[in-house]
């Protein structure tokens, strides 16, 4: 029996109305859906232990299929979880904009029929492995599939970052992202980054505010090895943020950002262009 994983945002899906209806017309399908939210909800369809990371990686392990429910921050969540297993996933837009997702809500019927196929269209996404080194120690290891965002907290921190030969740039500003094609559409375009279609392979650095001229966007192949490295004022704290999450920084901090040997196996489910998305997605902005 197949079995489908999905994993709706509790607070994107209030009650788990919508999720639930998804799991109802899955069952009546003869498929084996579980239903694993992103964080704790009370629900007698949900199995209070799948609301533990584990557990959730656990169903994911023996699954054929995942589904997110939520906007980006969720699908970006849930990427993270199911990549290390190889597993698809279909991602569904209850949130606002949604440019990861590949469905939106009035999409159920489409939901069913991907859930009954044998195969799928794959489309691979290139993520980032992101390690925090800290005297010499690793302190932070993550996954990320959109972007790598390092700044202070109050004041201008002074940023080195470096490929595996030689610096790149050397400033002093708000912060820095790195990203994926996937992230490119993200807080780096908003920060002027370049938009880059999402199935490409490379790495994009950022400046955020940089207090210089000569700070711009780099566009690096994807196997450099980056470090930036942070410097703070009067014991400070700086702030990391991988695809949502966060971590606090100390001065002299090494952020060592790499391509991954994962990859997030997103189901082709429309026929839209990503240029079709980004006019779309943009046009009232």
């Amino acid at each position: 029996m197949k079995k489908i994983v999905l994993c709706p945002n509790p607070v994107r899906d209030v009650g788990l109305a919508y999720s639930g209806d998804v799991f109802r017309r899955l069952k009546e399908c003869g498929l084996q859906p579980v239903m694993c939210p992103s964080h704790y909800v009370k629900d007698e369809r949900v199995d209070p232990l799948c609301t533990k990371l584990a557990a959730i990686q656990e169903h994911v392990r023996e699954a054929d299929m995942a589904v997110a429910l939520g906007g980006d921050g969720s699908i970006l969540h849930i990427a993270r979880i199911v990549a290390p297993y190889e597993i698809p996933l279909l991602t569904v837009n209850l949130g606002n904009k949604g440019f990861i997702a590949e469905l939106e809500q009035k999409d159920t019927e489409r939901i069913i029929d991907i859930a009954m196929q044998e195969s799928h269209t794959i489309q691979e996404r290139m993520m980032l492995n992101v390690q925090v080194l800290r005297r010499g120690d690793v302190v932070f290891d993550e996954l990320a599939l959109n972007d790598v965002v390092v700044r202070g907290t109050t004041r201008l921190v002074g940023l080195e970052v470096y490929d595996d030969r030689e610096r790149i740039t050397r400033f002093a500003g708000d912060g820095l992202i790195v990203c994926t094609p996937t992230g490119s559409t993200a807080y780096s375009m908003s920060a002027g980054g370049p938009l880059i279609e999402p199935t490409a392979k490379n790495i994009t650095i950022t400046p955020l505010c940089p207090h210089t001229l000569m700070a711009k966007s780099f566009v690096l192949s994807p196997h450099r090895a980056i470090t930036v490295k942070i410097a703070l004022p009067d014991w400070k704290k700086g702030h990391l943020a991988v695809d949502g999450g966060s971590f606090d920084l100390e001065d002299q901090d090494r952020i060592r950002v790499t391509q991954s040997e994962h990859v997030t196996r997103l189901i082709k489910a429309s026929e839209r262009s990503f240029y079709e998305v980004v006019n779309e997605k943009l046009a009232d902005l």
